[in-house]
């Protein structure tokens, strides 16, 4: 098993829930993040004020799949979350070593 864990411009979220649920991806958590890469923030004007916004807002998905499901969900997201413009985001997959549905006590795959 493993995690596949994004992190996108937020505007894209929607497209990128509609890729994965096509794909068979039933389930995906959501966080609002702040943070930055390349672009290094930028500056913006408010009331005759420039300042510096060093930290960007994005959208950290985090989904657990079948290690057999990785490829898929990573162009998944990839294709989905593309805008061809600095910031589009990253994409990362660690190991999950064990997964246990509270309700039900299912563990691993079966879990997911």
């Amino acid at each position: 098993m493993k995690i596949v864990m994004a992190v996108i411009k937020p505007f894209k979220l929607e497209e990128v829930r509609d890729a994965l649920t096509g794909i068979g991806v039933h389930g995906l958590t959501v966080t609002e993040v702040k943070g930055y890469g390349r672009q290094k923030g930028h500056t913006e004007i408010y009331r005759g004020a420039e300042y510096a916004v060093s930290f960007l807002p994005k959208v950290k998905i985090e989904v657990a799949v079948a290690a057999s499901l990785v490829g898929k969900v990573v162009e998944a997201i990839s294709t989905a979350a593309r805008t061809g413009q600095i910031g589009d985001g990253k994409v990362f997959v660690y190991e999950l070593e064990e997964a246990v549905r509270i309700r039900t006590g299912e563990r691993d795959e079966e879990a997911l």
